[in-house]
C-alpha cells in the first residue's frame, strides 16, 4: 500500500458561486515533490443520483439541458444534498422536483467519482422503488421532460446520441445487476 504524499501548501487560485481551485505542493514518499491543482464543491454536502424504477422495470431518465455540452442530455435525475439533508431525503426529493414521482423504498448502493485526480466531488447513488405521483416544486428553469426506458434496453440507451453523462449509464450498470442478483436470489430460495 502507498503512503500517501504530504501536503506541503495548499493556496486558492480562484474562487466562484460555485467552485473553489485549490493548489497543493505534495513531497511523494520517494521524495519527489510536485503541484498539483484540484476543483473543490462550495458548500456542498455531495449529491446524488437517483435511479427511479418502475414496477415494470422502467427507469425514469431526464432530459434537460447541459450547458457543459450545450446540448439537452438524457440522464437520470440528480441534484445537491442540502445541509442538514441526507442522501436519500435529497434522492426522493430531487426525484419528486424532477419527474413527478415519490418513493416508499430507497436504497443507497454505491458512491461515484469522476476524475479524483482533479475533484473530490462525490455523488451517491440512490436505488428508487415503489415510485408514486408526487411532485414538488424545483429550481430548474424549465419543466423537464421525463422518458421512461426499460431497464432491460441499456444497450438501446447507449446507442442514443443524447445519453453519454457517465455517472448516469454506471448507476444503470450497477442498478441493474442488483436487481437482477436480488431476483436469481430470490427465484432459488423459492425453488
Amino acid at each position: 500500500m502507498h503512503k500517501k504524499p504530504q501536503i506541503l501548501a495548499t493556496e486558492t487560485l480562484a474562487r466562484t458561486r460555485l467552485f473553489h481551485i485549490e493548489q497543493l505542493d505534495l513531497r511523494f514518499s520517494n521524495g519527489v515533490t510536485t503541484r498539483y491543482e484540484r476543483l473543490c464543491s462550495q458548500r456542498s454536502s455531495g449529491a446524488v443520483l437517483v435511479v427511479p424504477v418502475m414496477a415494470d422495470g422502467t427507469v425514469l431518465m431526464i432530459r434537460e439541458y447541459a450547458a457543459g455540452v450545450e446540448r439537452y442530455e438524457l440522464a437520470l435525475p440528480k441534484g445537491r444534498i442540502e445541509i442538514g439533508e441526507s442522501p436519500l431525503e435529497a434522492a426522493n426529493r430531487e426525484l419528486q422536483e424532477e419527474t413527478g414521482y415519490a418513493a416508499r423504498r430507497l436504497r443507497h448502493l454505491t458512491g461515484l467519482t469522476v476524475a479524483p485526480g482533479y475533484m473530490g466531488h462525490v455523488t451517491e447513488v440512490i436505488l428508487a422503488e415503489d415510485l408514486f405521483p408526487q411532485r414538488l416544486i424545483g429550481d430548474e428553469p424549465e419543466e423537464i421532460e421525463v422518458v421512461p426506458w426499460p431497464l432491460d434496453d441499456l444497450a438501446g440507451l447507449l446507442a442514443c446520441d443524447d445519453c453519454t453523462e457517465a455517472r448516469s449509464i454506471a448507476a444503470l450498470f450497477i442498478s441493474r445487476e442488483r436487481l437482477q442478483a436480488e431476483q436469481a436470489e430470490g427465484d432459488n430460495d423459492d425453488g
